[in-house]
């Protein structure tokens, strides 16, 4: 049975600092999730890991694992870290300089008492494992810097840990060696169902890695949720414009200029902004379609022209900057666009689409429930978004 972590009422705040690392923070991770905690530098995201792991006290608040108390500040119980059957992974590699591979592989198992037979069967599977087999006799500083990361990975893997705890684990890495290492990832959690915890700043590690993300700003907890769940209902601001790669487009109704706006689109920014404290639209930039100068947007869209200001290939998908009035905004692609600099393009995008936000950046209620406004019928998988010929 893999353990239950909660977290309740989570404060901390470090040794002469008036603003609190993380802050008010209620987590709760079920047996067996991939949890990703997500966010940028600063926002509490290892501190909390590590909380977890015991390596740090809360100031205020609980951790349960399972159905024990491990940190209470109230209660005065504090269990150690070597007694969680946690598995630790740093960013850095922390191995041991004069010990060889196998050697290390095996240091926790030698501090449980595990007999040297056992020991080295542990050792040898999960070095097989993860392919690193034939450097069992080598020493970390005869190792690239992916050899060393996977030494330290088979290491807490050796233990078999009911817990899973990663600290950036792959931001060292090359890029194809860091694909290699999430699908590795993936894998290990299918076959053992630990409990696992990931700390990333990378949002895509997050949203291929993780069933579950939290997204952490400032100490707080802004959004917990699916990768779906994250990307296409952004709970504020700060989660649709940190989560999306190139960012989400934002329209401010407050701009004094919308003249590159459709009527329908102008009108539907009144309607809103009146009826439902709207005060910005995001858009995805794969939400975004477009056509000829000439051509005609569904009718239940909102369109305008544009003039395309750059296309950016990225490799195997495209990047157009296009001038929207006095907006800048971005679409994506996966079919070569046939435009080029300057071109004047159509823009639509369907209802179904629009991300609303009111003034404090707080999401609103999901557009198709909003009255007099239908569902999009136009899907993403139906219209990939593609530029056609402008000449």
């Amino acid at each position: 049975m893999v353990p239950r972590i909660t977290l309740r009422g989570i404060q901390k705040y470090y040794s002469g600092s008036r603003v609190p690392a993380v802050k008010g923070l209620d987590l709760d991770i079920d047996d067996g999730e991939f949890l990703c905690i997500l966010g940028p530098s600063g926002c509490g995201k290892t501190t909390t890991l590590r909380m977890i792991a015991g390596l740090e006290h809360p100031t205020a608040g609980e951790i349960q694992v399972g159905d024990q108390v491990v940190d209470s500040v109230e209660q005065g119980i504090y269990v150690p870290p070597e007694k969680r059957n946690m598995g630790f992974v740093f960013q850095s590699y922390a191995l041991w300089p004069h010990l060889t591979v196998q050697d290390n592989v095996e240091f926790g198992l030698e501090l449980r008492n595990v007999d040297s037979a056992t020991r080295k069967a542990a050792a040898n599977q999960v070095l097989e494992k993860l392919g690193i087999a034939k450097y069992s006799k080598r020493y970390p500083s005869d190792l690239s810097g992916g050899q060393q990361q996977r030494v330290a990975l088979a290491r807490m893997l050796a233990v078999q840990p009911s817990v899973i705890l990663m600290d950036e684990p792959l931001s060292n890495l090359d890029a194809k060696l860091r694909l290699e290492m999430r699908a590795e990832l993936k894998k290990i959690h299918l076959e053992t169902r630990a409990t696992v915890l990931f700390v990333t700043h990378d949002q895509w590690e997050a949203m291929t890695l993780a069933s579950v993300i939290a997204v952490m700003s400032e100490g707080t907890l802004q959004q917990l949720g699916t990768p779906d769940d994250i990307y296409n209902h952004p709970r504020n601001r700060f989660v649709a414009e940190f989560v999306g790669n190139p960012p989400i487009n934002f329209i401010e109704f407050a701009a004094d200029d919308h003249s590159a706006l459709s009527a329908s689109l102008q009108q539907f920014m009144d309607d809103v902004r009146s009826g439902h404290g709207a005060e910005s639209v995001g858009v995805r930039p794969e939400s975004i379609r477009l056509l000829p100068a000439a051509g005609t947007a569904p009718d239940t869209a909102y369109s305008g022209q544009a003039v395309v200001a750059s296309v950016m290939p990225t490799g195997g998908s495209w990047i157009i900057e296009l001038v929207w009035g006095e907006q800048r905004v971005f679409a994506t692609t996966n079919s070569p666009p046939n435009v080029q600099f300057k071109d004047i393009v159509t823009l639509w995008v369907a209802q179904g689409d629009l991300h609303l936000f009111d003034e404090n950046g707080d999401r609103l209620s999901n557009l198709d429930a909003l009255p007099g406004l239908p569902d999009s019928k136009y899907s993403k998988e139906q219209n990939v978004g593609h530029a056609t010929s402008t000449t």
